[in-house]
Parts: structure tokens; C-alpha cells; sequence
């Protein structure tokens, strides 16, 4: 089997991801309150239910935000070669792509105000197939990959 990829993505990629899962744990705590009041107030639903969303709501207080970014910035790594960009990512499921410069169609990167906010970016490589994407690189670090990635992407176009 191959060795991992060396490179990591920032760290900044856990108060990010963090940041982001406090932000959609907002939908759970207001179905957790919604289904309080439909219980107790109006007394729609049986107490079982608001007491189930609400263990559910503890438990992804702590896994969303706590756990699940560190486990994830762990398993993150990417490592781009002279003719192939490899990738490796997941948690409980490590997924390792290989993405050949010859079907390296463009290269982007995008910002969304979270990972602005830490002064990251996602570079975004698109394949006729499918769309890859490396999360949470430092601003730099993504703007010098996209230019060498173009780079040696438009090199494999003209060796063939």
C-alpha cells in the first residue's frame, strides 16, 4: 500500500470547522426548544420525544464541534507530484484519490467568510469527471497551488 501524502492542511482548519459546526448546531437546538414547547406547553407531543432530541442535542454539542474537527484535520493530508495530485481524507472510512495532471481541467480557490475570517481557502480541482477539493489552506499556500497545479497541468497537455 502507498504512503500517506506529507502534507497537511492548517491547523487554523479546526477553529474553522469548529466555528461552522457551533453555527449548524443552531437547527438542532431550536427543534430540541421547538419540541420542549409542543410538550410541555402545548402538550402535543409525548414527553419521550423532547427528552430523546434533547440527548441527541447533548450528544452533537460535544461530538460536532469538539471531537469530530481534530479527528478530521488528523486524516487530512495532500501531496501534489509532477504528473498526479494525491489525496488523502475521512474518518472512520480513509479515502486516498489520485488525481492525474493529464485530467486536470482547471484549478480554483474559494473562500466562504469562515475560513476568511481565519485566513484560509479551499482550492477546488476539477476533472471532467468529478470536482476534488483540498480544504482549508492557508491563503498563500493555496494561491501558489493553484498556480503550479495550472502549471503542471497545462505541461501534461502539451507533452501529449
Amino acid at each position: 500500500m502507498r504512503q500517506p501524502p506529507k502534507q497537511r492542511i492548517a491547523e487554523d482548519a479546526i477553529k474553522a470547522w469548529r466555528l461552522s459546526a457551533l453555527l449548524y448546531l443552531l437547527i438542532p437546538v431550536a427543534l430540541t426548544i421547538g419540541a420542549f414547547i409542543l410538550t410541555y406547553v402545548i402538550e402535543f407531543l409525548p414527553p419521550w420525544v423532547w427528552i430523546l432530541l434533547l440527548a441527541l442535542t447533548i450528544i452533537d454539542l460535544v461530538v460536532s464541534p469538539f471531537i469530530l474537527p481534530k479527528l478530521r484535520w488528523r486524516r487530512w493530508r495532500y501531496e501534489v507530484l509532477d504528473d498526479e495530485i494525491y489525496i488523502q481524507h475521512g474518518i472512520l472510512i480513509v479515502t486516498q484519490t489520485l488525481i492525474p495532471m493529464i485530467r486536470v481541467q482547471h484549478v480554483d480557490t474559494k473562500q466562504g467568510p469562515i475560513l476568511a475570517n481565519y485566513k484560509l481557502a479551499t482550492l477546488t480541482i476539477s476533472t471532467a469527471a468529478t470536482i476534488h477539493e483540498i480544504p482549508a489552506l492557508t491563503e498563500q499556500e493555496a494561491s501558489n497551488m493553484r498556480d503550479l497545479i495550472s502549471e503542471l497541468a497545462r505541461v501534461e497537455q502539451e507533452d501529449v
